[in-house]
């Protein structure tokens, strides 16, 4: 089976080097590999150019990481995407956290204008988009909606349901991680997602699991699939290929020649 995990950290991976071939020893073909802030951009494109055609780069500024960040900081960090765009495949991770812990460091209203900038600037270079709307999807969705970004991913979605209708038909993607294993508002949002719009994803290397605790690396994309075919009553080479396939759309012009190969 071909796999492609759509949301890595693989810049905060304690070994990278084990991780990418524990990654490739599972049947993993491609990783988007996601920056946060300007040094994490700068150390995601570094490691997608050493592994060309593996690792996907996609820069962005994580809304968490605008927590005390004056004007000119915020500028700085969003001129580097946008300088930087041209050698990215996509803009991530960016969007809007609405979590009390974020909105006590950067408001609602600072994270939307930041997120809009992002968005315009995927727009004007064609790239799809990387989102994060941790108790922001209504808000997400329509900043997304009103952009003309190429595509979207509202990764790890755990949100409403009539939004995850809006993002099905806007033509959008969600993506399966390791928590629909056990997490039932994700879970929900994988069993809907029709066939095409649904991704996979570790967001490695975050933790996961309820009674035993793991720190998941790229490999977990396997437990993704496991537990996304399981709730879709497929068959895991089938939800794959299908995975694996939206990954290839999602990506369009970048995808390495070896993954053109999955149809």
């Amino acid at each position: 089976m071909m796999l492609f995990d759509t949301h890595a950290h693989v810049d905060q991976l304690p070994d990278l080097e084990a991780a990418l071939e524990q990654a490739r020893s599972v049947g993993v073909v491609g990783i988007i590999a996601v920056g946060t802030d300007m040094a994490s951009n700068e150390k995601t494109l570094c490691i997608a150019e050493t592994h060309r055609g593996f690792v996907y780069p996609a820069i962005g500024v994580h809304p968490s990481h605008l927590a005390g960040c004056d004007a000119r900081t915020i500028d700085r960090e969003v001129r580097f995407v946008a300088d930087n765009l041209v050698s990215a495949s996509a803009v991530g991770e960016v969007g809007l956290d609405y979590h009390k812990r974020t909105l006590a460091g950067v408001s609602r209203e600072t994270q939307q204008a930041v997120f809009k900038d992002l968005l315009d600037l995927a727009a004007s270079a064609s790239r799809p988009v990387l989102v994060h709307s941790r108790y922001a999807w209504t808000d997400a969705l329509r900043l997304v909606r009103e952009s003309q970004v190429p595509s979207a991913v509202f990764h790890w979605f755990t949100g409403f349901s009539g939004v995850l209708r809006g993002i099905m038909d806007a033509g959008f993607y969600v993506s399966a991680t390791p928590a629909a294993e056990y997490h039932e508002e994700h879970r929900r949002a994988v069993r809907f997602a029709p066939p095409g719009q649904l991704l996979l994803e570790t967001d490695a290397p975050v933790w996961y699991g309820r009674n035993e605790r793991f720190e998941s690396c790229p490999a977990d994309v396997a437990r993704s699939l496991r537990a996304a075919a399981e709730l879709r009553a497929e068959s895991e080479e089938t939800l794959a290929m299908t995975t694996t396939c939206a990954a290839k759309r999602l990506l369009g012009g970048t995808v390495s020649p070896a993954i053109e190969e999955v149809t």
